[in-house]
């Protein structure tokens, strides 16, 4: 029976995955993929049929328990930003030598233009790089179609599939039509179980195989209807639109575009439909979101020289997202008015909240440090790496997840001191925690500040892996236990939080000083809550 609701395309995906017969959504959270796994948490179906819903400590090991899940015949998914499939690329990239039993999709949310990324990555390298399908939907409907179709197609092939969204996608809503609802799949072990073992011996069977699978996958990207040709008469142009892109060129032409228009949404890239494109258009124009992927790749794939036009010669912007307006000057269309901008609404710059309080942690640590010529503080990825900002200032780096300690510890190497790391809680158990490790075997000059806001506020709230764990880990890595210091960080206690800092600054070995205080946003959400009760 079907049924219509207005979704995010987060929430589309996330509701076929749960349709197709999901078993369990292993995800850390990061914009713009939070909202898949949220929506799955939160969904009837999910409780009822018990769906594996906690949040992963990284991207690494949510990709490691799905494989696992797939490993028993079950569906999995798996669900990150796109920085993320850095983190999970070991497993990712392994996974299509050891396959699939039970179908397993990984949904990686590019954010084109850096809304709230360090940078514009695409992942369709890394599904090229592991040779694996991915799937790149143009509309909500088509997220949800898809996803079931991809557990399908990766169950037939015994191969990972790759979602990607991009944070149009993600983040906008349209009606979606639903379908039937799966049962799950029974459990069962894979046919083939020695492809699982990756020692050398089995690898070297398994490539082969790999490579024909991907041979294999480029016939069904024909075939399977996601990818459509669309002829027209005017042959002097033929357009390659991937993904969301194909919505930006249809805006332009609402009663039908005039050029021959091939629609990617699976990759392989469908060769044989870009050649007969390039065997009948005197030129090519490529739309993609992201990187060029598909137009570096027409240089070795077309029969025919002819002009490609895309990201590369300057049709369309390098960088950032694409839109309507850049979509139209590439099809060398006039532009439509344009209204100016509001004279009432100013631009604002992020900010810490009011009452963080690593407003408070950072106006401590500031008052100690800079009594100290040539002090470094080294930051990492959270909401508190606004602390780079004014009025703070606070931060000399910020690079990628976990990156703050081992950074301190390579800086202490070369002479650097006081080096100083500042790191969230959840960033910590993400992949602070080896970082640590290393500084406590060699002993390193470095004082870690924890600043543990009992949540991962950045996206939204959600649950942090160390909640209630942060000085039991660091004992454990072996910091000595009179050097893992807690404060609060209140403007009552600046002076004792100033203490703190200066005496563990002083020591030279590994230190850690936890500055814990709860998100004010969660901390309204649960007062909230408790006045509900």
């Amino acid at each position: 029976m079907s049924n219509k609701e207005l979704l995010l395309g987060d929430e589309a995906l996330a509701l076929g995955a749960l349709h197709a017969g999901l078993t369990g959504v292993y995800a850390y959270p990061g914009t713009p993929s939070t909202e898949i796994t949220e929506y799955i948490q939160q969904h009837p179906l999910a409780r009822e049929r018990n769906v594996h819903r906690d949040w992963s400590a990284n991207e690494k090991t949510a990709m490691e328990a799905a494989l696992g899940a797939s490993y028993a015949g079950k569906r999995a998914l798996v669900c990150m930003k796109h920085v993320g499939m850095n983190v999970c690329a070991d497993a990712f990239v392994n996974s299509a030598v050891t396959g699939a039993n039970g179908g397993l999709v990984v949904t990686a949310c590019d954010d084109p233009s850096m809304h709230s990324s360090q940078n514009e990555q695409d992942s369709r390298f890394y599904a090229e790089f592991a040779m694996t399908p991915c799937m790149e939907p143009a509309s909500q409907q088509a997220a949800y179609d898809m996803i079931r179709a991809a557990y399908d197609l990766s169950e037939r092939h015994g191969i990972p599939v790759m979602m990607r969204l991009t944070t149009r996608m993600a983040h906008s809503r349209a009606v979606v039509k639903t379908g039937d609802v799966r049962e799950e799949n029974s459990l069962h072990f894979p046919q083939k179980p020695r492809q699982w073992v990756t020692l050398p011996a089995n690898s070297r069977v398994r490539i082969p195989e790999l490579i024909q699978t991907y041979a294999d996958l480029e016939v069904e990207a024909e075939q399977m209807g996601f990818n459509t040709y669309t002829d027209a008469p005017d042959h002097s142009m033929g357009i390659i639109a991937c993904g969301i892109a194909y919505n930006y060129l249809m805006e332009n032409y609402p009663d039908g575009c005039p050029y021959p228009v091939l629609q990617v949404q699976q990759y392989p890239l469908p060769k044989q439909m870009v050649r007969r494109m390039a065997r009948e258009c005197s030129s090519i124009l490529v739309m993609e979101e992201g990187q060029p992927l598909v137009e570096q790749r027409l240089t070795g794939l077309l029969e025919l020289p002819l002009p490609v036009h895309g990201r590369l010669d300057g049709t369309l912007p390098r960088c950032g997202e694409l839109n309507p307006d850049c979509v139209r000057k590439a099809l060398g269309l006039d532009p439509l008015p344009v209204r100016e901008a509001s004279q009432v609404t100013m631009p604002r710059p992020p900010a810490l909240c009011v009452g963080c309080g690593h407003r408070d942690f950072y106006t401590a640590l500031n008052n100690v440090v800079r009594q100290y010529d040539g002090s470094r503080v080294f930051g990492d990825i959270g909401c508190y790496t606004l602390g780079f900002l004014p009025p703070f200032n606070a931060l000399h780096t910020c690079v990628e997840m976990g990156a703050s300690l081992t950074m301190a510890i390579g800086a202490a190497n070369s002479g650097v001191w006081p080096a100083v790391a500042v790191i969230g809680d959840s960033t910590f158990t993400h992949s602070g925690m080896t970082g640590l490790l290393d500084a406590c075997n060699s002993n390193a000059d470095v004082t870690l500040c924890i600043s543990d806001n009992l949540t991962t506020g950045m996206t939204g709230g959600q649950d942090s892996s160390g909640t209630g764990k942060l000085e039991q880990i660091c004992l454990a890595l072996g910091v000595a236990p009179e050097h893992v210091r807690t404060i609060v960080p209140l403007p009552k206690n600046y002076d004792e939080m100033e203490r703190v800092i200066r005496e563990e600054l002083e020591y030279h070995g590994t230190s850690v000083i936890i500055a814990r205080r709860e998100c004010i946003q969660t901390a309204k959400r649960h007062a909230q809550q408790k006045k509900q009760q």
